[in-house]
C-alpha cells in the first residue's frame, strides 16, 4: 500500500523528518473504508477524553514541583541486565522467551520466530536530538546483537513508539517485516522502509508472517507525530500467535470493556505485555493504572488472572508522567499479589521464559535505586517471593 502526502507549505523545509508523513491516495482511501474512521478521523472503541477540560492548567505546577520531579527519575543506575548477542542466539527452551528493553520495546521468540515490538532505540523519544524526554537508562542490547528479525510490529505513531533512527537502522541491517497499524506505513516509506515489507492492518485483520499470525486489535488512545494532528493513523494492540504460544502486546490504552473481547475470540495467552506507566488523573482514558493493567490481563485470560505471565510494561525508562517512577513497577507487584497472578519484573534486558516457573523474573529491583522523599532512606531490595510489598496511591 503507497502513497503519502508532505505539506507543500514554504515552511515544509523546515519540517523535521521525524515527523513522517500525512497518508494520501490508495491508502488514504483504505482508511476512509475503515469502520473505525468516521467525520475524517479513527475513533476509540470507547469514548476517550485526552486531557479533561482544564486539566493542563493544574498539570503544570504538579509537573514542575522540585520534590516531585525528582521522584520522577531513578535516584542511582538502574541495573540493566548484562545480556549479550550470545545469549540471545541459544533458542528459548519452551519455544517462548520475552526480553523486555525498556519502556514498552520487547523482544519476542516465538515459536522460532523472532518479533520486535515498539522499538526505540534513541536517546529521547522526540522528533529533536537536543530535547524531550530522555532515556532513564542505557539501551540493555545493541540493536545490531538482538539477532535476525522476522518482524517489527508497532503500535502506534507516539514518538516513545515509533522511532525514526530506529525504525532506519532495521530496514538497513535486518529484511525484517513492519507490520503497523492503518495509515502508519505512511511515515515508514517517508523514512525508507520499501513498501513490499510494510504490512498495514485495521482492527482485527491478521497477516502470517514467519509462521505467525499477527492481528491488529483493539485500544483506547490517539495517534500523531506534528504540531497538526490529523488522526489518520490508527493505533492498536496486537495478538501473535504461533504454532504453539500466543502473546499480547497493549500497546498503550485506557482501559476499556473491550479486553475481554479481545480475550474470548483470540486468548487466551501465554503472556501478556501491558502498559502500567505514564497514567495520570489528568489522562484516565488512555492509560492505565498498574490496577488496571492487572484487570486487563486478567479480561485478556477469561476472567483468569493466574493464567500465564504478566509482563509490565511502558514505565522505567522515559519521565512522561507525575507519578512517582517506581511507582507502576510497585504497583503491578501489589495488584498481582492481590489477584493471584504471575508478574514478571526482569531487569532491562533480562531474558525469561514465561513457562519457566522456578526462573521467572520477580526481583524488586527497582527499590533500590528510587529516589524517595525527603527524610526517608531507600527501601533495599528484597529477595524474590518477600513477603512485605507496600501498598502504594495509584492516581487515576
Amino acid at each position: 500500500m503507497t502513497g503519502f502526502r508532505l505539506s507543500s507549505s514554504p515552511l515544509d523545509a523546515l519540517r523535521p523528518a521525524a515527523f513522517g508523513a500525512d497518508p494520501s491516495g490508495e491508502r488514504m482511501a483504505r482508511i476512509r473504508r475503515s469502520p473505525h474512521f468516521a467525520d475524517g478521523v479513527f475513533t476509540n472503541p470507547v469514548g476517550a477524553q485526552r486531557t479533561p477540560s482544564g486539566a493542563m492548567l493544574k498539570f503544570l505546577p504538579t509537573y514542575f514541583r522540585a520534590e516531585e520531579r525528582a521522584r520522577r527519575a531513578p535516584a542511582g543506575s538502574v541495573p540493566v541486565h548484562p545480556t549479550t548477542v550470545a545469549d540471545l542466539a541459544v533458542p528459548a527452551a519452551s519455544g517462548l522467551r520475552l526480553t523486555w528493553m525498556g519502556h514498552s520495546s520487547v523482544l519476542a521468540e516465538i515459536d522460532g520466530a523472532r518479533v520486535l515490538f515498539d522499538p526505540v532505540w534513541s536517546e529521547r523519544c522526540s522528533p529533536f536530538a537536543f530535547a524531550g524526554p530522555k532515556r532513564l537508562h542505557p539501551v540493555p542490547v545493541p540493536l545490531r546483537e538482538t539477532g535476525p528479525l522476522d518482524a517489527v510490529v508497532i503500535s502506534h505513531d507516539h514518538y516513545d513508539h515509533l522511532d525514526m533512527p530506529t525504525v532506519r537502522a532495521l530496514a538497513r541491517g535486518t529484511g525484517a517485516r513492519f507490520v503497523v497499524p492503518l495509515g502508519v506505513g505512511a511515515h515508514l516509506e517517508h523514512w525508507g522502509v520499501p513498501a513490499d515489507r510494510i504490512t498495514e492492518l485495521d482492527w482485527h485483520e491478521s497477516a502470517r508472517v514467519a509462521g505467525l499470525t499477527f492481528t491488529a486489535t483493539p485500544a483506547r488512545h490517539f495517534c500523531g507525530r506534528a504540531l497538526r494532528n490529523t488522526q489518520h493513523t490508527l493505533w492498536a494492540s496486537w495478538v501473535v500467535a504461533g504454532a504453539a504460544h500466543r502473546v499480547f502486546h497493549s500497546g498503550d490504552t485506557g482501559y476499556f470493556p473491550g479486553f475481554k473481547d479481545i480475550g474470548a475470540q483470540y486468548g487466551p495467552f501465554d503472556a501478556t505485555m501491558v502498559q502500567i506507566g505514564a497514567y495520570s488523573e489528568f489522562w484516565p482514558d488512555i492509560h492505565m493504572t498498574p490496577e488496571e493493567g492487572l484487570r486487563a490481563h486478567a479480561d485478556l485470560q477469561g476472567g483468569d488472572a493466574a493464567h500465564g505471565v504478566f509482563l509490565p510494561i511502558h514505565w522505567g525508562t522515559f519521565n512522561l508522567a507525575p507519578h512517582p517512577w517506581e511507582e507502576p513497577a510497585e504497583g503491578s507487584v501489589v495488584a498481582g499479589r492481590r489477584h493471584g497472578a504471575r508478574v514478571a519484573t526482569p531487569r532491562p534486558g533480562q531474558p525469561f521464559e514465561p513457562a519457566d516457573g522456578a526462573g521467572l523474573p520477580a526481583d524488586p529491583w527497582w527499590r533500590a535505586v528510587a529516589a524517595r522523599p525527603a527524610g526517608q532512606p531507600a527501601a533495599p531490595a528484597e529477595p524474590a517471593g518477600a513477603a512485605a510489598v507496600p501498598e502504594v496511591s495509584l492516581r487515576a
